[in-house]
């Protein structure tokens, strides 16, 4: 039989997607009194050339960057910083409504790399408080891999969030966990 136990403390990461660098990473020092100091990003890239989803919203020649933190927490912190999100892409809205910034928080553990979303999907667990979960990369033989719905960015930076989990795996014998 199987009893309760608290899981690992995982290492948070948000995904930036914006036509102004310089303004996401202003609002990503709204994040670090919650999840420290950022300990490694990936460069820039053309998140237009893998989707025009946001393009409507956001406008054309989106960039995007992952910014992965310092401070372990409970995986359960996902949903709280999902709303955390939200409420600083509102405070980052044009004057016409639209967002100039989005923030994609998710984390990575030993074995996987998880998403969040309001929106659900066959494939995403609710947490709760409308907020949906997706296992989206996979940790085998060692290097993550995706899954059927993997996003092509995520595909596409594998190697960024190997070298990141190498980092959370130091990060957690540090702090003993």
């Amino acid at each position: 039989m199987s009893h309760p136990r608290q899981p690992a403390p995982v290492c948070f990461f948000i995904a930036l997607t914006t036509q102004d660098l310089f303004l996401g990473e202003q609002a990503l020092t709204h994040l670090t009194s919650h999840l420290g100091p950022m300990f490694f990003s990936s460069e820039p890239f053309d998140f237009s050339s893998f989707t025009s989803y946001y393009e409507k919203e956001m406008g054309k020649d989106l960039k995007k960057r992952f910014y992965f933190f310092e401070n372990l927490k409970s995986p359960d912190f996902l949903v709280d910083l999902k709303h955390l999100c939200y409420q600083i892409e509102l405070s980052y809205t044009t004057e016409s409504g639209k967002r100039s910034i989005n923030l994609d928080p998710g984390y990575i553990e030993l074995s996987k790399v998880v998403l969040s979303t309001f929106k659900d999907y066959a494939h995403r667990v609710y947490l709760g408080r409308s907020v949906f979960a997706e296992v989206t990369l996979i940790y085998r033989d060692k290097s993550f891999v995706p899954l059927p719905w993997t996003y092509p960015d995520y595909q596409a930076f594998i190697p960024v969030f190997n070298q990141a989990r190498d980092v959370y795996k130091e990060l957690r014998k540090r702090k003993g966990c």
